[in-house]
């Protein structure tokens, strides 16, 4: 059974996809980013005068805790995950991201790649993943 979920409480989808979609026994997230339900955008702060700050460490938070939520109205969880994809704007990034990514996964966790791109679709997203899990239809 080939199904698309889009999950209540979540940011809508920026596009016609689904969060997540499942095929057989794997479920595949679409991109998912820092971005809340209101369209704002965790990890973003702007100053009294104007300046904006942008907090890769929170960001990554949102986006797995976001991973994790979407998982869940699918039957998972995030220790189902087998594969994820990590965009980061920028790579000077990775430490932080890296160091909230070791808070949710150990070397028992999923397979990883990470890479840099120019940027994502809003300017203030410094970090979007993409994962897959394996959770078979048949159990409970």
């Amino acid at each position: 059974m080939n199904e698309g979920l889009v999950v209540a409480g979540k940011a809508v989808p920026r596009g016609r996809f689904p969060h997540v979609k499942r095929a057989g026994d794997f479920l595949y997230v679409s991109g998912t980013s820092a971005r809340r339900p209101d369209d704002t955008i965790a990890g973003v702060r702007t100053d009294a005068s104007g300046k904006i700050t942008l907090d890769i460490a929170e960001q990554t938070r949102a986006v797995i805790e976001n991973i994790g939520d979407i998982l869940k109205a699918a039957g998972a969880d995030l220790s189902n995950l087998v594969q994820i994809t990590t965009y980061l704007v920028n790579i000077d990034d990775f430490g932080g991201y890296n160091a909230v990514y070791a808070e949710y996964f150990d070397e028992s966790g999923p397979a990883r790649t990470t890479v840099a791109v120019r940027e994502l679709p809003h300017p203030h997203l410094l970090i979007e993943i993409q994962a897959v899990a394996h959770r078979p239809e048949d159990r409970p």
